[in-house]
């Protein structure tokens, strides 16, 4: 099954951390790091705060933290169990919902789909206009190269099906792993559009060299390439310190963020004593190498009288990322929404980066 593979695969060499790791993981060179403030100092994002992706047809209105539903029904890494989770994730969609905050980020990887019929149920007896999401086109097993073009149509249709939807709002690439030619997955995702089923595309996972020769396959279609999402969190700058946010933000290309808390790491949830589940596989570095971070956001946490999750997804914010933070229940709700509505200082913001890490590439599946 899908989920089990995704997980299988990032255990055997599509996640960055897994493998040798030095002890001492490097930190981002200042001379590569980008100013405190990315996102021009006048914009204070809120929970009414939007700002625009581009679509081929018309551009799509979103907020600047997206909700990363990669734990509603997996059972691989989240070990999802529908009597006690699911209701907890209602009240944390009605906490969201009542803020406006209801841009999701799926797949149909996720759970098998279960994670995209769930949102079905959210979804259910909202305006279209409402809500936005996005979700994601694997490549495996499509393995046949010359048929390759068709695939992401026929896999957004299954889609749908799980969404209950006509169409997606944004549909991604979910990683450079596909066999055919960036030419031949731009006319598949180009046909996504034409045909209605996605208003806006882009990739997930790719570096910049990629991205750029994606962008400028689909604009051979008059498409343009919306999103590029990758790995991005104060424990793995690697796509600021190589300039991809900066490509993506030359280009007119929004860059979101996933494991924006490093799947929890960044919580203060977990510690030396109580490290996280083996197979959350995104900034996986030990408790003990990240406390000197943990502690520097929890004291700003405390001086702002702020959850600590809060400060780490300001942090991506200034930085010009679209968080992309999994949420599962009302208090993860509440206190991931308390990274809207200020900015930290670019002192704070240099506090941070002193103990913050660049993180690491795979050779298979994370490029950006």
């Amino acid at each position: 099954m899908a989920q089990y593979a995704l997980q299988t695969a990032l255990a055997t060499g599509f996640s960055a951390t897994e493998g040798i790791h030095s002890p001492h993981p490097r930190p981002v060179d200042p001379k590569k790091s980008e100013d405190a403030y990315v996102l021009p100092a006048n914009i204070i994002p809120d929970t009414t705060t939007r700002l625009t992706l581009r679509g081929a047809k018309g551009d799509i209105m979103v907020p600047y933290m997206c909700i990363g539903a990669f734990p509603w029904g997996d059972k691989a890494t989240w070990k999802y169990h529908e009597d006690r989770d699911l209701p907890h994730i209602k009240e944390a969609w009605e906490k969201l919902r009542g803020a406006g905050m209801t841009f999701v980020d799926t797949s149909p990887a996720y759970g098998d789909g279960e994670s995209e019929r769930i949102c079905k149920m959210l979804f259910k007896g909202m305006p279209r206009e409402s809500f936005v999401v996005q979700t994601k086109w694997l490549s495996l097993p499509d393995l046949n190269v010359f048929e390759q073009s068709k695939g992401p149509v026929s896999k957004l249709k299954q889609s749908l099906k799980n969404l209950g939807l006509d169409y997606v709002d944004v549909y991604l690439v979910h990683g450079p792993i596909h066999l055919s030619m960036v030419s031949t997955i731009a006319k598949g995702l180009a046909d996504c559009v034409k045909r209605g089923l996605a208003k806006a595309v882009g990739v997930a996972n790719y570096d910049k060299s990629e991205m750029i020769k994606m962008a400028d396959a689909l604009e051979r279609h008059g498409v343009p390439l919306s999103v590029n999402q990758c790995e991005y969190s104060v424990i793995r700058r690697h796509p600021e310190s190589h300039g991809l946010i900066r490509e993506c933000r030359q280009r007119g290309i929004v860059f979101q963020g996933f494991a924006s808390l490093a799947q929890g790491r960044l919580t203060g949830r977990y510690s030396v004593g109580n490290e996280p589940p083996r197979n959350y596989r995104f900034s996986s570095y030990p408790m003990q190498m990240l406390e000197p971070t943990v502690n520097v956001l929890r004291r700003i946490a405390e001086e702002r009288r702020i959850a600590i999750s809060a400060v780490a997804l300001n942090f991506c914010i200034n930085k010009g990322v679209v968080p992309v933070v999994g949420i599962r229940t009302a208090e993860q709700a509440e206190q991931n929404l308390e990274a809207l509505g200020w900015r930290l200082t670019p002192d704070e913001i240099r506090r941070i980066e002193t103990v913050s890490i660049e993180g690491k590439t795979s050779f298979l599946f994370q490029h950006g």
